[in-house]
């Protein structure tokens, strides 16, 4: 049953990146069914214990990164893409997923940074957000570090997650052996 869960994750996970990829944006008609049909399923499969997993895996998704969603450092499509693959995975393995797509998000952004040359005004914009987000949005620059801010550089996460959700995949065959 995990592997037609993976399988679903993965699916949803790279038609969300490639969507994120030409638009940037992950629309609620892409990413509410997707936890529809994780709680669903996993109901369907487990019974009330997967219904319940599937809804906590959710519920940490959204939590995870709802600050970052708060302070305009993410943007929502992203958020409800993690809702939803909490949903199919349960929140042991989304939480490893998130790991592996920030760090995939990370290096996407240093790569974009020394592109564009913008290494300094990089630096202080981690100063304000680092700043927003301890004193919960109340001070720092929440306009001049946002996606409102077309000067921004930013980096497709759903882009990230898709390529995490490929390097967990694979993972988790090669570790079978």
């Amino acid at each position: 049953m995990n592997d037609v869960m993976w399988l679903l994750a993965l699916a949803f996970a790279i038609g969300g990146g490639w969507m994120d990829w030409r638009s940037r944006r992950l629309p609620n008609w892409w990413t509410v069914p997707g936890l529809v049909i994780g709680v669903a399923l996993n109901a369907a499969l487990l019974g009330w214990a997967g219904a319940r997993g599937s809804l906590i895996g959710a519920g940490v998704g959204l939590l995870v990164l709802f600050p970052f969603v708060w302070i305009r450092a993410m943007g929502a499509g992203d958020w409800k893409m993690a809702g939803a693959l909490g949903a199919l995975l349960g929140a042991r393995q989304l939480l490893i997923l998130l790991w592996v797509a920030a760090i995939a998000a990370g290096v996407m952004a240093v790569i974009e940074i020394l592109r564009r040359k913008r290494v300094r005004q990089t630096l202080s914009n981690i100063g304000q957000l680092i700043l927003s987000v301890v004193t919960l949005g109340r001070r720092g620059g929440r306009r001049e570090v946002s996606l409102d801010n077309p000067r921004a550089t930013t980096v497709p996460f759903g882009v990230a997650v898709a390529l995490a959700a490929v390097i967990c995949f694979a993972g988790r065959w090669l570790v079978r052996g």
